[in-house]
């Protein structure tokens, strides 16, 4: 394949995309804009529908003391909410105490209650907060210097201010600060000098409503963001929104479609043009998220519910559709949980429930003849090969904390590859062999579980070994990044991300 063709191919693509549902042309995601505290130069907000970014521009004499003066891009919030964004300002600006960020404000009035993620000109980024009306501006440092990426979260009434220059995990700070239910909530910029005005750029901007605290899995969903990802500079790009539960996707082999899961069955997702077509699977209706391309494109392994017991069991059928998919596992030796292919398309490789426990198994598509890869009693999971064949990567709990592993195709030298405090799951090999991306869970979770709706990371680390880089600042997790998701040059990945607006 010509990989200098497929990326122009997919530069072309993704920058004809449509605005994602809910974005207004002129705003974006927010309801307003305007300059609190009467600057003495007016500043301005807008927003590139092709790019998703937000340029804002602003002077203001300072935020600080008892009154502010700065302009702000905003939405009206009712409860908890996460607003992240990916920060630069342009130019290297008059004053070291510049400012940009994400706010969450009482009132538009100048000496009004608000809490802030706060980034500087120079070194200092801090959650800056007044506790009353005409209050003095207190902070909270952050140990992050010119970060890249920031996060605003509330919940209750704890703000917590998060941090990262981008490659690295969030560093954070918290404050418990009393404001209304309702707030206006968005992205701001101060020059710190009234007679100059600074410009700013925020993309990967993504206003998150958390799943309630009453959100049961499996029973209760929250909306769905299908989102592209290049791995080497964090640039995002949402390319469909829907209100219910969109997961996994693929990206196919000639770069022209996203396959992903939805309420039990696959649709195609046309980059060129953002047309959603159903994939024909048939009889197999009751689909979980774990689907995949054979390496040379021409098929697709399913994973289908089967029978009163909905027993997760493993089917193939051409990348056009079939009514007819090809049973692969059978429904008697349990549940079978499909995570890849052979490079030569001879085998699947899967998770199977057998035994009592989950080990990873191959099976001859011919002969459905199972091979036990694994025989552990903690889980094993998400096995997949790498292209070149040499070795299947998958995570395992067995030293009491998930991680990434290795193992040869026969299943001998067993070796571990991610080694800090988070929970990984889901190693995926890039098509020039040459990258791995996998999903992080906090520390705090269950390490054998992988659950809906929680702040994660997505992580990129080379094959031959390396420290992982944070690529992705995420909410999400089940159903993120479940299948192979690698664009056909190894420079973009797709994924999903949630919201509850």
């Amino acid at each position: 394949m010509n990989v200098k063709l497929v990326t122009a191919t997919l530069i072309i693509m993704i920058n004809v995309q449509s605005i994602c549902i809910g974005q207004s042309p002129q705003f974006g995601m927010f309801e307003g804009h305007g300059d609190v505290g009467q600057p003495a130069l007016p500043g301005s907000s807008s927003y590139n529908k092709l790019t998703q970014e937000y340029t804002l521009q602003g002077a203001g004499v300072n935020m600080w003391g008892s009154t502010d003066q700065f302009h702000f891009l905003w939405k009206k919030i009712k409860g908890d909410f996460i607003i992240s964004a990916t920060i630069r300002f342009v130019g290297n600006g008059r004053h070291d105490h510049r400012k940009i960020g994400i706010m969450a404000r009482e009132k538009l009035t100048p000496d009004s209650r608000y809490a802030d993620a706060c980034v500087h000109g120079d070194e200092l980024s801090s959650l800056q907060f007044r506790t009353s009306d005409g209050a003095q501006t207190e902070q909270v440092a952050v140990s992050s210097y010119h970060p890249t990426d920031i996060e605003l979260q509330r919940t209750g009434n704890t703000f917590t201010f998060s941090a990262a220059v981008f490659g690295e995990n969030y560093k954070s700070v918290t404050k418990d600060l009393s404001l209304p239910d309702e707030i206006f909530a968005g992205l701001f910029i101060c020059s710190h000098d009234e007679t100059i005005v600074e410009n700013a750029v925020f993309s990967n901007v993504r206003v998150i409503i958390p799943a309630p605290a009453t959100f049961v899995p499996y029973r209760d969903y929250i909306g769905s963001h299908l989102e592209i990802m290049d791995v080497f500079s964090g640039r995002r790009k949402i390319l469909h929104t829907a209100p219910n539960s969109l997961q996994a996707p693929n990206w196919t082999n000639d770069g022209k479609h996203l396959i992903y899961n939805s309420e039990g069955l696959l649709y195609t997702y046309q980059l060129s043009d953002g047309k959603i077509s159903q994939l024909n699977t048939g009889f197999a209706k009751q689909n979980n998220n774990d689907h995949v391309l054979s390496f040379d494109g021409k098929r697709i392994a399913i994973s289908n519910h089967v029978g009163e017991k909905r027993v997760s069991t493993l089917f193939v059928l051409p990348i056009t559709g079939s009514d007819k998919p090809i049973q692969i596992t059978s429904v008697d030796s349990g549940h079978s949980y499909l995570h890849g292919w052979s490079p030569d398309g001879r085998k699947l490789i899967f998770t199977g429930h057998r035994n009592n426990r989950y080990d990873i198994y191959t099976i001859d598509i011919a002969t459905k003849k199972e091979i036990a890869l694994t025989n552990t009693p903690s889980l094993d999971d998400g096995p997949e090969y790498t292209p070149d064949g040499r070795y299947i990567y998958f995570n395992s709990v067995r030293t009491g904390t998930m991680k990434i592993w290795r193992m040869k195709p026969d299943g001998s030298q067993q070796e571990q590859v991610t080694f800090d405090e988070y929970n990984d799951w889901f190693p995926h090999i890039s098509p020039d062999n040459k990258w791995i991306v996998y999903l992080s869970f906090p520390k705090d979770i269950n390490p054998s579980d992988h659950p809906f709706y929680k702040k994660v990371y997505i992580k990129l680390m080379p094959s031959a070994g390396g420290v992982p880089r944070t690529i992705g600042y995420v909410y999400g997790g089940q159903g993120s990044i479940n299948v192979p998701s690698w664009s056909p040059d190894s420079r973009w990945v797709g994924f999903v991300s949630n919201s509850g607006q």
